[in-house]
């Protein structure tokens, strides 16, 4: 049974994570994001679940900050994760226990060690003090420190490799 929202806010609270949640209408989009977040200060997140072309190999889950523009194949070849494909509803909701919409790293806390990659992009982890992700669900965002949230999901088994993106041009 994937974890569920108040699972996970309570592992936060337990493992001493600072954490603030908000509650707002589903959004599937960073646009619908924008629109409904207000003033939440820190760095705010897009999220992408995508599998390996051919074979087995790991999923790769990763996370930009939210107006970086990146081509699928150059994020894959960043993660060191070879040619990849969208990864289905089907496979997200396998792995990460979330359907489409609520791709989160938190998601990886239903994954087992291995099998997802995860990559997360270094500006939101240096550059923000806070940064807002889903909590399983894309009816709330949860806000909290990128180191926090990097040293959750590494005790879970999942440890995370910083992306550096050339500046925007």
């Amino acid at each position: 049974m994937p974890e569920t929202t108040e699972g996970l806010l309570a592992r936060l609270a337990a493992a001493g994570i600072a954490a603030e949640t908000r509650r707002h209408p589903p959004v599937f989009t960073v646009a619908e994001s924008r629109g409904l977040r207000g003033d939440l200060p820190g760095g705010h997140t897009k999220n992408l679940f995508l599998k390996p072309a051919k074979g087995n190999g790991p999923y790769l889950l990763a996370t930009l900050e939210e107006d970086r523009q990146v081509s699928v194949n150059a994020l894959a070849r960043m993660a060191g994760a070879g040619k990849v494909a969208m990864a289905s509803a089907e496979d997200l909701q396998a792995t990460l226990g979330v359907p489409p919409g609520a791709v989160t790293p938190f998601g990886l806390v239903n994954a087992a060690p291995g099998s997802v990659r995860f990559a997360i992009d270094r500006h939101l982890v240096e550059g923000f003090g806070r940064i807002w992700v889903h909590p399983l669900t894309n009816a709330a965002s949860t806000g909290l420190a990128p180191r926090d949230l990097l040293r959750f999901l590494a005790e879970a088994g999942h440890a995370a490799a910083l992306l550096d993106f050339p500046p925007a041009a």
